[in-house]
């Protein structure tokens, strides 16, 4: 689990401390979106995959097939190059969607420590000092 899930996971845990029903949405779309971001990524593992058979296919054709361009028909050529320029635009497109979503968990997480530090006001009191207090201080 990297540290960006960690710290997620620690998020979506203080939350359910809240009894109210924006904690309740906020998790789920945290929910839906980090199962949303997971197929994206198996999306693009799978495209990348995809694109790796395709330059290996066309590797062996290349170095170890006699008359490459002769001995096949062009029909497989044109088939083999066409799955590899049809993977290698859906990886883009997987990649930039599976930034979409990262932006978008970003958001949520940081909803999130808004609504935690609310939390832990409102049990506990404001805090003495504030940490940019504190920084502006040391200087």
């Amino acid at each position: 689990m990297s540290d960006h899930e960690k710290h997620t996971e620690f998020l979506r845990q203080c939350i359910l401390y809240d009894e109210s029903t924006r904690r309740q949405e906020l998790h789920e779309r945290i929910t839906r979106i980090q199962r949303d971001a997971r197929c994206v990524r198996r999306a693009v593992w799978l495209m990348a995959m995809l694109i790796a058979l395709v330059v290996a296919g066309l590797g062996y054709e290349v170095i170890l097939v006699d008359n490459f361009p002769y001995n096949l028909p062009q029909l497989t050529i044109n088939l083999v190059c066409a799955l590899g320029m049809g993977s290698l635009i859906s990886l883009l497109a997987f990649m930039g969607l599976g930034m979409v979503y990262r932006i978008k968990l970003d958001r949520h997480r940081e909803e999130c420590r808004q609504l935690v530090a609310r939390l832990l006001e409102s049990r506990l009191g404001k805090p003495g000092t504030t940490p940019m207090q504190d920084k502006q201080d040391n200087l």
